[in-house]
């Protein structure tokens, strides 16, 4: 995973910079996104594994796939990923993209582990919550865990907050065994 990822860093600052330069950081995300869902797929990790399959007909495929989002330099860098052996990096580059737009854009995502399904006002009273704690937009992912058994767990970047029943119980235990 650390290879990719370090392999997949240059082209997607390649491609922050030109989506920043020319003002098209959200049609990259969108391209990126498309694409980076279908190079995840294992039928089409076959086909790029396929000494079978040309690289016309890789592109044409990955073309059709994305639709209608494509554009020229997006065009362009999926054939030099194709040429280089590398479209299988998409979901890497797509991720990195992501990081970099969102670090320009002041947003921050927060990844929202809950017990529950939480109701639209919840979320959004917490989000307001932490866009003030963090001074800057966030972008929730919210997942359901049952195991956290009540509350919730945020983690935001490196800082993590806690409120779920099961992170309660761990760090009483911990205070027991002291």
């Amino acid at each position: 995973m650390a290879e990719s990822v370090t392999i997949a860093r240059p082209y997607a600052e390649a491609v922050f910079q030109l989506a920043d330069s020319k003002g098209t950081l959200a049609q990259w995300s969108t391209v990126l996104a498309r694409a980076a869902a279908f190079a995840a797929d294992a039928d089409l990790r076959r086909a790029m594994g396929n000494p079978a399959v040309s690289a016309d007909q890789l592109y044409g495929l990955i073309a059709s796939l994305v639709g209608e989002a494509m554009f020229a330099e997006s065009q362009n860098l999926v054939r030099v990923l194709i040429e280089n052996g590398r479209l299988g990096l998409l979901p890497e580059i797509g991720e990195i993209y992501e990081q970099l737009k969102n670090e320009r854009e002041g947003v921050v995502e927060a990844q929202i582990g809950s017990a529950f399904p939480l109701d639209p006002q919840s979320l959004a009273a917490l989000v307001a919550d932490l866009e003030r704690r963090f001074k800057r937009r966030v972008q929730p992912v919210v997942t359901v865990d049952p195991e956290l058994i009540g509350g919730i767990r945020i983690q935001v970047g490196d800082e993590v907050i806690d409120g779920s029943v099961r992170g309660k119980l761990a760090s009483m235990a911990l205070a027991l065994k002291s």
